[in-house]
């Protein structure tokens, strides 16, 4: 059998195809780094903490990840689910008020932390300053006095009723440890249920001039209409108390005033074994940060009733068009990152 001796410029010609063709899929591969690979997010149910979330969605999506619709549960199970493989990630870890819930769910066994995705958070008391300096009232414990108690029952129980948390959020645990570590139990009444609804009725008692005593964190909607300083005033502790963790090691201060909660920031948590097959993701995670501010003004749409997920969405476009060279960095790192893990 005679050998077929193909011309020479049609060899010349295949091979510049071959390379033009690598180099393409070379491109492809270095601006999508996530092409092909599902991700799951869990999320939590409260809507004023989804924007973020969205940010997220929206970056990834741009690194060719397939991201699925999240799944929406209480922040114990959403760290369980991480952790146990049935979600890929959340951007809602409170790295100190979920200490707790991440570490029973696995911990650093089987998660990986990363970033600073909201700095400078902080919790607390809050009461109407009209009453505060009327009575002088300066600190949680004040509670204990019955005359003050009294000032902010709302059912006729001689207990001053909190404004407090979900059931299931980490700051009900922190409350009612403080009740307990404080004596307060019979002078406090913990009321739980939905934040947004029990804390627009507190708004409403405020405008009526009644007074008003609820649990708080900054920066958040509720502190664009009582505005603190001028509308109503932090509660001190007499020390720092909190469930499982060192008396003397977090801080717990903001402008001079030990208000019992440890500052906090907000990371990521991604489940190990996806965070070893997926730096750019990782990467990405570990860049992400909006100011807390840029939420509290979002949230305060959510209370203006722009609180449809195809608001946020919305939100989060918008948050990404004002920011776009910043959001470009965060996908370029994420690029590069992936592009190091491979070689």
């Amino acid at each position: 059998m005679s050998q077929i001796t193909l011309p020479r410029a049609f060899l010349k010609s295949l091979a510049v195809c071959a390379i033009s063709f690598a180099s393409v899929y070379a491109n492809a591969s270095y601006e999508k780094p996530g092409d092909g690979v599902t991700v799951r997010p869990s999320y939590p149910l409260a809507m004023e903490e989804r924007v973020l979330g969205e940010v997220v969605i929206a970056g990834l999506k741009e690194l060719g990840y397939e991201v699925k619709t999240p799944n929406e549960t209480e922040i114990p199970t959403m760290l369980l689910s991480v952790s146990y493989g049935d979600a890929d990630y959340t951007v809602n870890l409170w790295e100190k008020l979920h200490a707790s819930f991440y570490k029973r769910a696995g911990g650093d066994d089987t998660m990986v932390r990363v970033g600073d995705m909201v700095p400078g958070l902080v919790q607390g008391y809050m009461i109407d300053k009209k009453t505060a300096e009327a009575h002088n009232i300066k600190y949680l414990t004040d509670m204990k006095k019955p005359e003050i108690a009294k000032l902010f029952d709302t059912d006729n129980d001689g207990k001053a009723d909190l404004t407090g948390c979900n059931p299931g959020w980490g700051c009900e645990l922190v409350i009612e440890h403080h009740l307990k570590a404080y004596g307060l139990n019979g002078s406090i009444n913990h009321v739980r249920g939905s934040y947004t609804a029990l804390i627009a009725d507190t708004i409403a008692r405020f405008n009526e001039g009644q007074p008003v005593f609820y649990y708080a964190w900054l920066p958040q909607w509720v502190g664009g209409i009582l505005v603190e300083g001028r509308d109503v005033v932090w509660l001190e502790v007499p020390n720092t108390d909190l469930p499982d963790g060192d008396k003397n090691a977090a801080d717990t201060t903001y402008d001079g005033k030990n208000l019992g909660f440890a500052k906090d920031k907000v990371e990521a948590a991604i489940n190990k074994d996806f965070a070893t097959k997926n730096p750019a993701l990782v990467k990405f995670l570990s860049q992400v940060q909006i100011p807390a501010g840029d939420v509290s003004a979002e949230n305060f749409k959510l209370h203006e009733g722009e609180d449809k997920i195809v608001d946020i969405q919305r939100h989060a476009k918008d948050w990404i068009a004002a920011h776009r060279q910043t959001f470009d960095g965060w996908l370029e790192a994420a690029r590069k990152g992936a592009a190091v893990s491979d070689r």
